[in-house]
């Protein structure tokens, strides 16, 4: 029986460095994270709620340091605070693989855009919004159209199944509602 050095000396010999780090998996950043000052980011985890570093939340990255990255928040409650981003332990124990994946790294994305779900709760001086097809759950136009704080700094674009440009989406909602309003199922964007 090998002794725990030997032991992992064997995992490293059968594991090569480089195809671990090619290793991606869903939750986790990549080994390799291509950043510099300006981009914006995402952060992947909870890291202190009370200062604003939420999954979800949205930052600039200012100063890029060895073991922290500074960034100013431009989503949430935080807006304009700068705040500290250490790298942390990610940990993917999966049953399809002998071994527990381990990947210490800085818990964030690089993130020009987010999603309608990611967008929720999110107050946004602009928000500019692309549909190629209706939006496909009740609620979700709204919810796409709310983040922006002033209605003139919202931008939509909406293209109909030809691919072509229009101004009308449909936004999927309950029949028995649409009845009371009006039957109509479309929202005019204007």
């Amino acid at each position: 029986m090998a002794s725990n050095g030997q032991h992992t000396s064997d995992l490293e010999t059968f594991y090569q460095i480089e195809y671990l780090n090619e290793q991606t998996f869903s939750g986790i950043p990549p080994h390799k994270l291509t950043l510099k000052v300006n981009v914006p980011i995402m952060l992947l985890r909870n890291i202190n709620q009370k200062e604003g570093l939420c999954n979800g939340t949205h930052l600039i990255i200012s100063q890029l340091l060895p073991s922290v990255i500074e960034a100013v928040i431009i989503t949430g409650t935080s807006i304009g605070k700068r705040v500290y981003i250490p790298r942390i332990k990610f940990v993917h124990n999966s049953p399809d693989l002998p071994f527990v994946f381990t990947r210490k790294q800085f818990p964030i994305k690089v993130s020009y855009a987010m999603t309608i779900n990611k967008s929720q709760g999110q107050s946004l001086k602009k928000s500019a919004s692309t549909y190629r097809q209706p939006i496909f759950t009740h609620g979700q136009l709204y919810v796409a159209l709310s983040r922006a704080t002033y209605p003139n700094s919202i931008k939509v674009l909406i293209r109909n199944h030809q691919g072509t440009q229009c101004n009308v989406t449909t936004n999927v909602v309950f029949k028995e509602l649409l009845e009371l309003v009006n039957n109509n199922e479309a929202v005019k964007i204007i």
